[in-house]
This record gives structure tokens, C-alpha cells and sequence, in this order.
């Protein structure tokens, strides 16, 4: 007997009702994007490694899946090279592509490339599917879709205010209760180089992020493995413990980064955008996390993330500053800040919560039973006439049993069924049933599109 078919693990199928709800989440995003004036962009599944490598840090280039070139691969590795065993170096040699990690990187490789037909500063969005070879667990693909907001080629504050917005916009329409987290990488340099630790600040970001995962000890542990002194994590510590409002925060930084240039610059930004949503309404909560890093090397000012309240799962938004990324393509001093929506996350938190509106669950409007040829034929001119006033519609394709039609009917939860015999023929009416009720009356066609308009 043949083997059972799979599919890779950490991807999902998905059917007509989950896509529905998931189309719910697309179209809602999709709305808030036009809205806020943003524009769509789609880039390549894949990239040129050399295009992804270098710009996630050491972890994320692990992450990456790699496509083996086409042809004869291994003409040019030599015997001592294949007998080594060395995968990352073999990866190396037959694999110039990769899967993209996110949507961000192929974007500033096609600000650079396309940079004679923007007019800055360039909104864009993009709702794509991107891969990472990461270890599959709840609420952790490696499939998974990501929806992106940039503003790049402008670098005024206001823009990481409209981005909060947006955050605040999208996720009050789906009606997810979050709170919005808030940091600086600036402010985390400047702390780097306070506790006598500038050059690492890489390691200390790294292990900062995880530290919602393995908590403050295990923080500390890591701190210790990258060679971070004892005396330099006493020093850090009263920042990763900090407690209070954003005020209070606020203050504990600004006593620990003084007199210091990148640390009072991050405070600055930080100031600005917390003081602006003091004069501005905002539904969700914004709070200044201290402990927040996002891994990724390529952030450089206001960072950003997302936690559902009502749920426990990991960052459903996550975003930032970033002011060097388009740098690495030959592109010097164009910045851009910009978000990315986790849509297999928010999909998630939706299902947990049962948030999704009746309506959002696309199915026929109505079904009209098929009894034969004649009666077919005369269905499928009233069908053409409702489609055409765009009401869904459709014709049993064979003349069944009416019991299975009916239980078609049923199980695809079409409210109506059409029932068009011999009798309506001559009448030129259709006996409409409805399935919620079981109240079932004779219409006329133009009856029946107003019923179901």
C-alpha cells in the first residue's frame, strides 16, 4: 500500500473556511495599508544568497533555506571538499539562492535596484509568504506570511508615530486587545558602552531578546558564555529589572545614559514618540520595554513589537528603524523604519478568541437543485442574472438524490436552496427554502434578488 502523503513539518495545510478567515485577516491589513497610503510591491520567493546572507546575524544565517543550483553541483567541488563533510561549506559551493528570511531585505534590494523610478519617501507594503529553517512549535512555522509597512527615505519621527497608528488601527478592527512594546537601539548601544561592553553589544541584544523565553537567568547565563564580565551585567541588570510607568522608565534611562552622545539620542526619540501619544488617542497600550532588543543587526533606532493580551503566544507585530540596510546594496544614507504584521500568529490568537464575524466566512449565497437537463438550463439563466448582481450563486452539477443535494447544501452552510420543478417552470416562480429556518415560499426571480441582495 502506498504511503500515506505529508507535508513538511512547521507548514500547514489550509481549507476553504480557514482561508476565508485568513483572507478576513489579509483584507483587514490590506484596508489599514490603502488607508494609512501605502503601496504594493511583490518581490521573488527567492534571492540571491548574497543578497540574505550577513544581514540577520550569525542565527538567522542558520535559518536560512538554502536552494541547491541545477545541473551538475558538484563538478566543481573537489574530492577533499565533498569528503569533508563540512556542510556549510559545501552549502557554499552549489547553493547561489535561498527562500527569503522576510520581506525587509528583498525590500531595500529593490529600493536599490528600482531607486530612478521612486519618488522618496517611498511607502510600500507587501503580503507575501517567506521561510526559516527554525524548529517547528506552536506559533512557530517555517512557512509562514508576513505583511510589511515601510516608509523609506525620510527620517522623521512622525513616521514611527503613523506606524504605531497603523498597529493601533489594524489590530482595533480585528478586535485584539494588545499592548505595543517600545525601545531604541541607540538607547541599547548606549547601554553597551556604559557597562564597559561596546563591542558586544550584538551578544547583549541577542540574549536581551530571548529573555521573555528563558527568563533573566537564563539571560545572565548567556551574557556569561559571549565573555561579558561579572561587573558589566551588575551594571545591567537594574535596566533588564526595571519596573514603573513609561515616565518612570524614562527616567532610569535618562540618569543611566547621561553624557553619553548615541544613549541620549535614543532617550530623545523615545521622549518624542511617548510624548506625542500623550496628545494623541490610542486604543491599545504603549509601554516602554526596556528589555526589548529585536535580534535582527540591521535595526538602528525606535524598535518595536506586539503582544496579543488574551493569548499566550509570542510577538503577533514586530518592526523598527533601520538606517544603514539599503547601505550594504550600495545605497549610503537613505533610512526607513517599517513593521511586519505575523498573519499565521494573528490567525491564531483569532481562532483561540473566536473573533471572526459571521460574515467573514465566504459561502454561496444560494443553491439551486438540479432535477435534470430542462430544469438545469432554465436555473443557469437566473443564476447568470443574480451573479450578475453580484450575488453568489450555483447549480448542483448532476441530478441527484434530492437528500444529497440537500446535505451538499447543508454542509457547505449555504443559507438557501433554490428548487426550481416542473410546476415553477410553468409558473416561472422558484420554491426558495431556507436552511436556517426550514421556512420554505414561492418567489419570483426578481423577488428572490432582493432576498438575497
Amino acid at each position: 500500500m502506498a504511503a500515506k502523503p505529508s507535508i513538511p513539518k512547521g507548514t500547514r495545510d489550509f481549507s476553504p473556511v480557514e482561508m476565508s478567515k485568513r483572507n478576513y485577516i489579509f483584507d483587514t491589513i490590506r484596508e489599514a495599508f490603502h488607508l494609512f497610503g501605502f503601496q504594493q510591491i511583490e518581490t521573488p520567493a527567492m534571492e540571491n544568497l548574497s543578497t540574505l546572507m550577513g544581514k540577520y546575524g550569525e542565527e538567522g544565517d542558520k535559518l536560512l533555506f538554502k536552494i541547491q543550483n541545477s545541473g551538475d553541483y558538484f563538478k566543481e567541488l573537489t574530492d577533499e571538499e565533498l569528503l569533508s563533510r563540512n556542510a556549510a561549506k559545501l552549502a557554499s559551493k552549489f547553493c547561489e539562492k535561498g527562500l527569503r528570511y522576510d520581506l525587509t531585505v528583498p525590500f531595500a534590494r529593490y529600493v536599490v535596484m528600482h531607486r530612478e523610478e521612486l519618488v522618496f519617501p517611498f511607502k510600500r507594503y507587501q503580503i507575501q509568504p517567506v521561510w526559516r529553517a527554525d524548529r517547528p512549535q506552536k506559533g512557530r512555522y517555517r512557512e509562514f506570511y508576513q505583511c510589511d509597512a515601510d516608509i523609506i527615505g525620510n527620517n522623521s519621527l512622525i513616521n514611527e508615530v503613523e506606524l504605531i497608528q497603523l498597529i493601533d488601527h489594524v489590530f482595533g478592527k480585528l478586535n485584539i486587545r494588545v499592548a505595543i512594546k517600545l525601545n531604541n537601539r541607540k538607547v541599547l548601544a548606549g547601554i553597551a558602552d556604559v557597562i564597559g561592553e561596546p563591542d558586544k553589544i550584538i551578544d547583549i541584544t541577542v540574549a536581551i531578546d530571548k529573555i521573555d523565553k528563558i527568563g533573566l537567568d537564563g539571560v545572565i547565563a548567556e551574557l556569561k558564555s559571549k565573555d561579558i564580565s561579572d561587573e558589566s551585567i551588575e551594571k545591567l541588570l537594574p535596566i533588564l529589572k526595571a519596573q514603573g510607568n513609561n515616565d518612570e522608565k524614562m527616567q532610569i534611562l535618562a540618569e543611566t545614559l547621561k553624557e553619553n552622545a548615541i544613549g541620549e539620542k535614543g532617550v530623545e526619540e523615545l521622549r518624542f514618540i511617548l510624548d506625542t501619544f500623550k496628545k494623541i488617542n490610542l486604543n491599545s497600550t504603549l509601554d516602554l520595554d526596556l528589555t526589548l532588543a529585536r535580534g535582527l543587526n540591521y535595526y538602528t533606532g525606535a524598535i518595536l513589537e506586539v503582544k496579543a493580551l488574551d493569548v499566550a503566544i509570542g510577538s503577533i507585530t514586530g518592526g523598527g528603524r533601520y538606517d544603514n540596510l539599503t547601505g550594504v546594496f550600495g545605497m549610503e544614507g537613505v533610512s526607513g523604519v517599517g513593521i511586519s504584521f505575523g498573519a499565521d500568529r494573528i490567525y491564531d490568537v483569532m481562532n483561540q478568541l473566536d473573533l471572526y464575524p459571521k460574515e467573514s466566512i465566504h459561502t454561496t449565497k444560494v443553491m439551486f437543485v438540479n432535477f435534470g437537463d430542462r430544469e438545469a438550463l432554465h436555473s443557469l439563466k437566473i443564476i447568470g442574472e443574480l451573479r450578475k448582481a453580484g450575488i453568489s450563486a450555483e447549480l448542483f452539477p448532476s441530478s441527484d438524490k434530492m437528500k444529497k443535494q440537500m446535505s451538499y447544501a447543508n454542509s457547505h452552510s449555504i443559507p438557501f436552496v433554490a428548487i426550481i420543478g416542473e410546476q415553477e417552470m410553468t409558473d416561472n416562480t422558484i420554491a426558495l427554502k431556507n436552511m436556517i429556518t426550514g421556512e420554505q415560499k414561492t418567489v419570483t426571480a426578481e423577488e428572490l434578488k432582493e432576498i438575497l441582495a
